[in-house]
């Protein structure tokens, strides 16, 4: 008896670490739309997605991102330990407004902070903004953000 639950015990350690090795990839989605661009966003919403966030993703295609959303305004700081990519990171206001845009180094655990507080960050690919124009004081729009 007591080997069969101690049996069990390791199985689900080992499962729980063997998912939190796993990146999250059926979050819900939206889209947002940056100008004439298509996001396809998957929506980090609760503590425990924003945590996990875009953490041991290999590849993400050029339209997609992930759009962090808090319960109040702060100012919100990330880093990039456990994350594969490199990634920029918008902070955005709750009209869509971008706040700061910051480029981040993966496997890193230097911070990166809005600059004022938001409740939304939009993580996409390192360049993606760049590549099209965009920058602080540009607007996203979609069903996140207040008009």
């Amino acid at each position: 008896m007591k080997r069969a639950l101690l049996t069990l015990l390791f199985s689900g350690l080992a499962l729980l670490a063997l998912a939190q090795d796993t990146p999250q990839t059926n979050l819900p989605r939206i889209k947002l739309q940056a100008g004439m661009y298509q996001i396809d966003t998957q929506v980090a919403q609760t503590e425990a997605q924003r945590q996990t966030g875009l953490m041991f993703r290999k590849e993400m295609p050029q339209h997609e991102g992930m759009l962090f959303v808090f319960e109040q305004p702060a100012t919100q700081c990330f880093w990039m330990k456990n994350t594969l990519l490199p990634l920029t990171a918008a902070f955005v206001a709750d009209d869509g407004t971008i706040v700061n845009l910051v480029d981040m180094k993966p496997q890193t655990t230097e911070s990166h902070c809005s600059e004022k507080p938001v409740r939304f960050v939009l993580e996409m690919n390192q360049g993606w903004f760049a590549k099209k124009g965009l920058k602080a004081g540009n607007r996203l729009s979609g069903v996140a953000f207040k008009p």
